[in-house]
């Protein structure tokens, strides 16, 4: 019988730093259960001393999320442990996740320690959450550039205070699968007490070699991974949950061990992540990508007609994605609408079935065909939950060679429409500068983005913006075969964003840095 493989998931907490991957209350709230949908055994929520924000995520996570373990991380100090233990004490199975540096590096640049002063940090701050809860996780910060006899004495050391995970995190991507999965092995060897403690791995992927090094820790011992969905996290990204997951289940007897992961909602916890923060993956990404199960050349087709495993190591549905492709038109009903959406895993209500058929018909009068991808996309638009303050009423543009950009904006406010007009350097622009005129916010635009979901020339577009507001970040996100339509829907969607969030956007602190840590 092969051995479990425990999956920490930290999309929440280390994936939410990767530049312009921020998600507000809600929006954590629902990728949290959908972690739970995957059967995550480990969710890292937050760090919870950054900012209220995160402590209030953490403790909503922590009560809504009761058959995964909900872990807070916090530096190796009284404040901090303290803080994630009073965001963590209502969950069912709660973790305190504490770290510090042990690479010499780190103590002499920004600790300031010595290793003494550091050993007793670690020791003091595994006493303290232990007297909190039983499931506590020690993190070696830098772990693959520290001494590994120091290594050694700094593990059983924690153990022995009652850690019943240790972490050895790869926390720059310095290293290469034989060196971390030889400092894996000489703890195994080394340090007494490790049989008391699981080992994890945490491997970030600035060489590209996150995945691989997490499987060699694997193959030399750790019995945890920390992951996020796809791959996000600070600079190049974390390993990544779903390669992870499916490298094990695929090569399971060459690794000898398995994972709980309930692979079927892998693609979907993709798809949510991306709609959720606008971080888009590329095609050719390892089993999520758009070309993961396509086959276009002559040679590969052949082979699949005849026996798709020629091709294929792992079939498109243990994933959760469908290997066909169901072509829809403007004669389709609600039935088909509805069993189409069941093939793809999502289950409908009555009204949501509805509100997706509407914007359905739309589109199918617009288009010649609609696909899988389409179908998602008017999903998730139209399960986007927020507060419309500013509904789009009325636009029209105006724009050509050798004539200023022009549009006039209708926007509803309760049961009052504003109108105006503006001029731009593209109708987009005019449009924007309208809508800035009618709500009289000052908004800074600071990454706009078209992206096809389908194919063809009338293809939905996906618009995503990411804008500013005071200091402070909000994104938006539209669907529609109309560019321009979608573009200003998106820019509205955001500023309902920061309208509904009442600029109560999470502020980072300077503790928030110190998270990047592990």
């Amino acid at each position: 019988m092969s051995d479990r493989v425990y999956i920490f998931d930290t999309t929440l907490r280390d994936g939410e730093q990767s530049p312009g991957c921020s998600m507000n209350f809600t929006e954590k709230i629902r990728m949290a259960r959908q972690l739970e949908r995957l059967q995550i055994d480990v969710i890292e929520a937050g760090f919870p001393i950054a900012s209220e924000g995160d402590f209030e995520s953490v403790k909503e996570i922590a009560k809504q999320i009761r058959s995964c373990t909900i872990a807070g991380l916090c530096r190796a100090n009284k404040g901090d442990i303290d803080r994630a233990w009073e965001a963590l004490k209502h969950a069912a199975k709660p973790r305190i996740h504490t770290f510090i540096a042990t690479s010499d590096i780190h103590l002499k640049y920004k600790l300031k320690k010595s290793r003494d002063e550091v050993l007793e940090s670690a020791v003091n701050a595994v006493r303290l959450a232990k007297s909190y809860c039983d499931d506590v996780e020690f993190s070696c910060e830098d772990a693959s550039r520290s001494d590994v006899d120091y290594l050694c004495q700094i593990v059983e050391a924690v153990i022995a205070e009652g850690a019943t995970v240790v972490n050895i995190p790869d926390t720059v991507g310095y290293a290469i699968p034989d060196d971390y999965g030889r400092i894996i092995r000489s703890l195994i060897e080394r340090v007494p007490n490790i049989n008391k403690a699981i080992i994890s791995a945490h491997c970030h992927d600035d060489l590209g070699m996150a995945v691989a090094n997490s499987l060699a820790a694997v193959m030399n011992g750790a019995r945890q991974i920390e992951c996020t969905v796809n791959g996000v996290g600070e600079r190049a990204g974390n390993a990544s949950l779903e390669e992870i997951a499916m490298a094990i289940r695929t090569r399971s007897e060459a690794l000898k061990v398995h994972t709980n992961i309930n692979t079927e909602e892998i693609y979907k916890s993709s798809k949510m992540l991306v709609s959720l923060t606008g971080m888009h993956i590329q095609r050719n990404k390892a089993i999520v990508g758009e070309n993961a199960f396509a086959h276009e050349a002559g040679i590969h087709q052949d082979g699949m007609l005849k026996n798709s495993i020629t091709y294929e190591i792992m079939t498109p549905q243990s994933v959760g994605i469908k290997h066909s492709t169901l072509v829809l038109g403007k004669h389709s009903g609600r039935h088909a609408l509805k069993q189409r959406y069941s093939e793809l895993g999502y289950n409908l209500t009555t009204e949501e079935l509805e509100k997706a058929y509407s914007v359905f018909t739309k589109i199918a009068d617009e288009k010649k065909q609609i696909f899988d991808d389409d179908l998602v996309a008017i999903l998730q638009d139209e399960m986007a939950s927020i507060d419309e303050t500013y509904k789009l009423e009325t636009f029209q543009v105006t724009s050509g060679l050798n004539l200023i950009p022009t549009a006039t904006v209708g926007l509803k406010k309760g049961n009052e429409i504003f109108q105006d007009s503006a001029t731009g350097d593209g109708p987009v622009d005019a449009a924007y500068r309208a809508i800035e005129r009618i709500t009289g916010i000052s908004v800074e635009l600071l990454d706009y983005s078209i992206k096809s979901v389908a194919w063809g020339r009338d293809a939905i577009g996906e618009v995503f913006v990411k804008i500013a507001i005071d200091g402070y970040v909000f994104n938006g996100r539209s669907a529609s075969t109309d560019v321009i339509t979608g573009s200003v829907k998106a820019y509205l969607n955001a500023i309902n964003h920061a309208v509904s969030a009442r600029y109560r956007k999470e502020q980072d602190s300077p503790v928030r840095q110190e998270s990047q840590a592990v």
